[in-house]
């Protein structure tokens, strides 16, 4: 037990030279950053239109909704179906009608043809006719069945599944066919971002991106570059595991990565605050001295935190910084 106290006390004596390190500056190769925004985006953005024009009877969405692909979104109703459809019965029933005395016309021509009364031509002529009607009735049934195609189609579908972003008519619209009930975000989502063409030689497919979400930083891939540059931009998009999805076109703060450089850094723990001053013990040979430096950005470069020394410091001066 002496032999601990012993120790301890003769730890507490050494200088404080002696319980730390000195280690030659050298220059390394830091990453520059360039912070930009970029925006929340679904990977699909498809509209759901209406396929039929008339009323918007009911809508049973609204913004923010999930929905799986096929829901029925909304209901269009064009009055002017049901009177088709009357109009085609109507039609049925008169051409029926028709077929029907064709038919009769057709057995007494039978019967007068085997008495030698009638022609063969006159009865060639009483088949053709009930053909002729049999076939208008088809082709108006076929008829019936557009119409009440057109009747189901009033149903707005969800084109894929995903969330509901916008819905720009309300019930009770008058919606034309091909117009836009709703717009569905689906397909997973993704970050998109605009760099300044400047920049544009740096990026790299696969580059590690640093992101600030609202639940704090994460990290991304550079997935895909985009060849046409707009407005002085280039369009690039970021694939990030766990993107909050609450907010379609949020934007969030990214830092990419567009050049190297070499700097001088040293470790956080060797930086000493003074009065507004930053100083930096250095190694000499008559002992460690105190120099004051202008510090830059901080990276971690292996794991440790390091400060970037822009003045003060030069290739080849040992600091001491304290162990951990």
């Amino acid at each position: 037990m002496r032999t601990v106290f012993a120790m301890v006390a003769l730890a507490a004596s050494l200088p404080l030279a002696l319980l730390a390190e000195d280690v030659p500056l050298a220059p390394v190769s830091v990453t520059e950053w360039k912070a930009v925004y970029g925006r929340i985006e679904a990977r699909s953005r498809i509209p759901a239109r209406a396929r039929l024009g008339g009323t918007l009877v009911s809508l049973e969405v609204i913004e923010g909704d999930v929905v799986t692909a096929g829901q029925v979104l909304a209901q269009v109703v064009d009055a002017k179906i049901n009177y088709q459809l009357a109009a085609i019965d109507a039609q049925v029933q008169a051409l029926a009608a028709q077929l029907a005395n064709a038919k009769v016309e057709l057995t007494r021509g039978e019967d007068l043809l085997a008495r030698g009364v009638t022609t063969a031509q006159r009865l060639d002529a009483l088949r053709t006719q009930v053909d002729v009607l049999t076939g208008q009735i088809a082709a108006v049934g076929a008829d019936r069945k557009v119409v009440e195609q057109q009747g189901l189609e009033g149903a707005v579908l969800a084109p894929i599944a995903g969330r509901v972003l916008s819905v720009p008519v309300a019930a009770g619209a008058v919606v034309l066919p091909g117009e836009a009930v709703a717009t569905i975000g689906g397909g997973g989502i993704f970050l998109r971002i605009a760099v300044p063409e400047r920049h544009a030689v740096f990026l790299r497919e696969g580059a590690m991106i640093e992101i600030e979400t609202a639940t704090g930083p994460s990290q991304g891939t550079l997935a895909r570059i985009y060849p046409l540059i707009e407005n002085g931009r280039v369009i690039a998009d970021v694939e990030v595991p766990d993107l909050p999805e609450s907010f379609i076109d949020a934007r969030v703060l990214v830092r990419l990565p567009v050049d190297t450089r070499s700097a001088l850094m040293v470790p956080e723990s060797a930086v000493i605050t003074r009065t507004g001053l930053d100083f930096v013990k250095v190694a000499g040979p008559d002992g460690t001295v105190l120099r004051t430096v202008v510090l830059g950005q901080r990276q971690t470069l292996d794991g440790a935190v390091m400060i970037e020394v822009l003045s003060g410091l030069v290739a080849g001066d040992r600091v001491v910084s304290p162990h951990e």
